[in-house]
């Protein structure tokens, strides 16, 4: 195991053992001193880890941004797929361990503080896939990056909430079919509407709704 494996995995460990207490003794009620000597650690280190209690529930909302900025980052050749790609990831990163999920869901729902970052970080989200297509596809609507981003951002949280308020697990692919009908309805499928199939269109004909800079980007890639 590397040193940034093994760094991940005790920085994993402090985040579930605050989140136990959390959930056992209330968020107000447990002190940082208690988070340390459960999960271990010295009271240094969590400060050097974590900058405090509430960012120990957020911590993984730090590191899947960077991985996402990292990915989007790379080259794409379909903007509005990369942002649906982006957003299946996430939810992968939080349903790879519901219970985990369930518990930081639980502890948010209890305190107003909390609640009120969870608006803010999922606000994240959404101006990065924002600024993501403003920058992917030049010249776009500045409302249809944002209606985008707006409609993935939501159609994720209505999944996820549906894996932390269930004792079932729901597959990622549940969010990709979803995001799939966005698009579509969205008018930027990269197959276009349901059973209609690529080599069977001699005319281009692109729904009304389409984004301008969308209709641009698909002309100059299959037209070369």
């Amino acid at each position: 195991m590397s040193d940034l494996d093994s760094g991940a995995v005790a920085r994993n460990a402090v985040i579930a053992a605050a989140l136990e207490l959390f959930a056992e003794r209330g968020f107000d009620q447990t002190s940082v001193d208690q988070i340390a000597k459960a999960a271990g650690v010295s009271r240094s280190t969590f400060f050097r880890q974590f900058g405090g209690k509430e960012d120990v529930v957020f911590a993984d909302h730090e590191v899947v941004l960077d991985e996402l900025r990292a990915y989007l980052a790379r080259p794409h050749d379909n903007p509005w797929e990369a942002v649906c790609e982006a957003s299946v990831r996430v939810y992968r990163h939080f349903a790879a361990d519901p219970e985990l999920a369930r518990r930081r869901y639980t502890v948010v729902r209890q305190v107003p503080a909390l609640r009120e970052r969870e608006i803010v970080t999922v606000f994240r989200y959404e101006r990065l896939f924002d600024q993501y297509l403003r920058e992917a596809l030049p010249g776009l609507d500045p409302i249809d990056a944002v209606g985008f981003a707006a409609v993935v951002t939501a159609v994720h949280n209505h999944v996820l909430r549906r894996l932390l308020r269930d004792a079932k697990r729901v597959p990622a692919s549940v969010l990709r079919d979803a995001l799939d009908e966005a698009m579509r309805r969205f008018g930027v499928h990269p197959h276009g509407p349901a059973d209609e199939a690529d080599d069977d269109v001699v005319v281009a004909v692109f729904p009304r709704r389409m984004p301008a800079a969308e209709v641009a980007r698909r002309l100059t890639r299959d037209l070369g």
